[in-house]
């Protein structure tokens, strides 16, 4: 089985790019269920209604969200009926939404778990505490895990990788928007990376129009971001299971149109 997990999709260039290529790539590489970070596709910050219907209809499975997963008021209209969309699961009980799914295709169970880290983010529950919960509701209910771990320190995240080294199908990273280099199965058979990147405008800094973000630093003002246009890159991974749902690869994918 092969699964393939997008990195976050920053706005309209994310979406054009997936749009071209996402049925090649799936073809070329015989991809069985596909995930994706979802979080930044409207303008940037935030889904709506739109930009997830345009995920589904791609034929991505389950998007996942992150810390901007409130940015758009409008998903209080429907996350209750985004039945393929999951928040960080360790927001505060009563929080709208689900942190994890379990979805059948071909006769696959594959549960996929949303989380997000603590360390320079705002204060969420924790995610350990958090996963071992959510772990325990899933065991029995699922062939596969796979856990998105939407965190900004590196340590964070390794943390979380080893943590759940042998519970987890694969702990990969999101929120930064560059890709890491260190992709690796960890000795109990969990897939692992510290980020998966961003789908987004390569010409860019992290997805947001450079001269914007070069002249905040230069004056420490306040700026409007806005999408960069322009030439897209995929920032993407491929977790490779045998067919006892054992995990045996993982794949970074990272190109240009």
């Amino acid at each position: 089985m092969n699964i393939l997990f997008i990195g976050d999709i920053v706005g309209r260039p994310g979406r054009n790019y997936l749009k071209k290529n996402l049925p090649a790539l799936i073809a070329q590489n015989s991809i069985d269920f596909i995930i994706a970070n979802g979080e930044n596709t409207a303008g940037g910050v935030g889904i709506t209604r739109s930009t997830y219907d345009e995920l589904l209809e791609m034929g991505i499975d389950v998007v996942t969200l992150g810390n901007h997963t409130w940015a758009k008021k409008e998903i209080f209209d429907f996350i209750f009926d985004a039945e393929r969309m999951i928040r960080p699961a360790n927001y505060p009980e009563g929080t709208p939404g689900n942190g994890f799914i379990v979805l059948e295709k071909n006769g696959v169970r594959v549960a996929v778990l949303n989380l997000c880290g603590r360390v320079f983010m705002e204060c969420v529950e924790c995610p350990f505490q958090t996963a071992d919960k959510t772990l325990a509701k899933i065991k029995g209910r699922a062939d596969v895990v796979i856990v998105d771990f939407h965190a900004e320190a590196t340590s964070e995240k390794q943390a979380m990788g080893w943590y759940l080294d042998g519970r987890a199908s694969a702990v990969l990273g999101t929120h930064t928007h560059v890709q890491t280099s260190d992709e690796r199965v960890l000795p109990q058979g969990t897939a692992y990376i510290t980020d998966v990147g961003m789908t987004g405008p390569l010409d860019s800094i992290l997805g947001v129009d450079k001269d914007i973000i070069i002249k905040k630093f230069l004056t420490s003002l306040p700026a409007r971001f806005e999408v960069a246009e322009g030439e897209a890159v995929l920032g993407a991974v491929i977790v490779e299971l045998d067919d006892k749902f054992r995990t045996v690869g993982i794949r970074r994918i990272s190109n240009s149109i």
